[in-house]
């Protein structure tokens, strides 16, 4: 397998991280809670165009300047959120949604900030969530915040998903108060992260989303004080803008411009929405002083566990109070490594950069024909370090339920269910003869052909235990979800040859190469970075098809084509293969 672990069992550094730095530890230098809260409520903050939003500030009762945390979106600073009884955090009434509990902030000196984006919760105007105004709007209300007497003119962004992306694209401005940014699971490309993966439309969350807070709005409480807010078309203009033009740059990060100190932090259960930004923005951000944390599990404990909560104070400590927290000393990038099938229960290795260097990066070639001795039978080939012979293999390019319909976009259990009928083509290993560690970005190499004038890629990574089941992992809505996906319509194919790199290729999305029927195409297909243990005695299992696979979290618009054969083609002279990292222990 072109690995170096122990037939024991795997050798590399799962041990717990061993941190002198705890929380409850007075004799260290890490904030300790002192401070009692005030609040003041609908704080009017005046933008550069003269427009009002409104705020809550939560911050110390006794005098002095602190540092503060600044959040701004559509989720409605009113709105308490009542977390689920195992947070590691106790609700409280000043809980909201993906944002810092003022109730442990503020003892330790820090107040927080949060705003009503423009046209949203109390804050009057037109809505245009992720958009230039709001991120402007976001600048405003740092600068605002760094005024204050009671702020020591040093701010900071914190948050989960909206918020880390506004994170990210708010420190590309470069705010002078911004002094350091915590983007938690957020994306920072809005067309390649959230949008359209690989080109296709992630309708399922895209939809989804925007109904949702459209019903938070106009259906709720905020229709008695602010009945125009949450007016938006974004559904229509994230179809209307389906090419990455102009129109997507100033809802994404310009990595180039962010220098402030940041730590990224992603999920490897995060796939099709907040996993690449963390990645990506730790790569490209210019940033010279950054970390990088990707754990498991769920979108929202982490944030509250006492782990994350002591990342986060100790980053914080370091960059807005001065404090010798001792994290700028250790490696940048701290990853949970997944042994699979055991929730978010992993244990953690710092490594000292990202990819990891000591990878082997390793060709799995796509085989045409049944592997030998496995149990499953809808196999339609093998993966193989060893180049395969000249083959192809076909499948029905349908995106066709069993009622014959086009479905759009599919719910996740409709997959589960047996709501479409089998289709595409699944390749898989033979069993690990070792225990074998993949963590890295993974390319998917593919020639194909197709009787229509396009085709999409649904590219799905499993972990296959020796029943022949499916090792699943605990997915960011508590879900089951495989090991990772890609993505790629091939008319979309076309690379930005600047970006690309041989383990995470770029495209520019930019103008479509439609399919001559029969033609064959050389398709180099993003898949998601990820980490897993594959124990001695599973397999790795590919699985490209026309639609959304097993657990898929995110869904996609697949109707386009409904007709027509899809081919796959491998050999020596249409070398089909998964780039993996295997990372070999230390």
């Amino acid at each position: 397998m072109g690995s170096n672990h122990s037939e024991r069992g795997y050798q590399g550094e799962l041990r717990p991280i061993v941190n002198p730095y705890s929380m409850n530890d007075v004799s260290r230098t890490l904030s300790q809670p002192q401070y009692s809260m005030t609040l003041n409520k609908d704080v009017p903050i005046k933008m550069r165009d003269g427009a009002i939003v409104y705020a809550d500030v939560y911050r110390p009762q006794e005098e002095g300047a602190f540092p503060a945390l600044v959040n701004i979106s559509v989720y409605q600073k009113d709105k308490v959120w009542i977390p689920p009884p195992d947070l590691e955090e106790e609700g409280n009434p000043y809980m909201s949604w993906e944002t810092a509990n003022p109730l442990w902030w503020v003892p330790r000196g820090y107040a927080c900030v949060r705003v009503d984006s423009r046209g949203s919760g109390k804050s009057p105007g037109h809505c245009d969530p992720g958009g230039w105004q709001e991120t402007l709007d976001y600048y405003d209300a740092i600068e605002w915040t760094g005024r204050q007497p009671w702020c020591s003119g040093k701010v900071a962004g914190m948050g989960i998903s909206y918020h880390a992306c506004a994170q990210w694209r708010v420190a590309g401005l470069k705010p002078p108060s911004l002094k350091a940014i915590i983007p938690w699971e957020g994306w920072g490309d809005g067309y390649r992260d959230a949008a359209y993966h690989g080109g296709i439309f992630a309708m399922g969350f895209i939809a989804h989303w925007h109904a949702v807070h459209m019903a938070n709005h106009l259906l709720g409480r905020p229709q008695s004080y602010n009945p125009d807010a949450f007016h938006t078309d974004r559904v229509w203009q994230y179809m209307r803008h389906s090419l990455n033009t102009g129109w997507w740059s100033n809802r994404s990060a310009h990595w180039g411009n962010i220098e402030c100190p940041l730590y990224a932090v992603g999920n490897w259960a995060g796939v099709g929405l907040h996993l690449r930004g963390a990645t990506e923005g730790y790569t490209r951000a210019a940033s010279t002083n950054k970390k990088l944390r990707i754990h498991s599990g769920t979108h929202y404990h982490p944030f509250y566990s006492e782990d994350g909560r002591l990342d986060q104070l100790r980053f914080l400590d370091h960059w807005l109070k001065g404090l010798d927290t001792g994290i700028v000393n250790e490696p940048p990038v701290k990853l949970q490594i997944r042994t699979g099938g055991e929730g978010n229960k992993y244990e953690w290795r710092f490594e000292n950069e990202w990819p990891i260097a000591r990878t082997q990066w390793t060709r799995y070639y796509l085989h045409v024909g049944s592997p030998q001795h496995h149990a499953q039978h809808d196999m339609t080939g093998s993966l193989s370090t060893k180049p395969a012979a000249a083959a192809r293999t076909e499948y029905a390019a349908t995106a066709m339920g069993r009622s014959g319909a086009a479905a759009g976009s599919a719910s996740a259990p409709s997959h589960t269910a047996g709501n479409r009928h089998s289709a595409g083509v699944s390749f898989v290993t033979e069993p690990m003869k070792e225990d074998t560690e993949v963590t890295g970005p993974i390319a998917l190499n593919v020639w194909v052909s197709s009787t229509t004038e396009d085709m999409d890629i649904f590219a799905t990574i499993r972990n296959i235990g020796p029943d022949g089941q499916d090792i699943f992992e605990l997915g960011p809505h508590g879900q089951p979800v495989p090991v990772t996906k890609g993505w790629l319509r091939a008319s979309h194919r076309k690379l930005d040859e600047t970006l690309s790199l041989p383990y995470r290729p770029y495209h520019t999305h930019d103008e479509r190469w439609p399919l001559t029927p029969g033609e064959l195409v050389e398709c180099r297909v993003e898949i998601w970075p990820t980490s897993m243990v594959f124990r001695k005695g599973h397999r790795i299992r590919l699985d490209i098809q026309p639609f959304d696979g097993i657990g898929s979290s995110y869904t996609h618009y697949h109707a386009e084509y409904n007709g027509g054969t899809n081919a796959i083609y491998v050999g020596r002279d249409t070398p089909s293969y998964l780039l993996l990292p295997l990372v070999p222990r230390r």
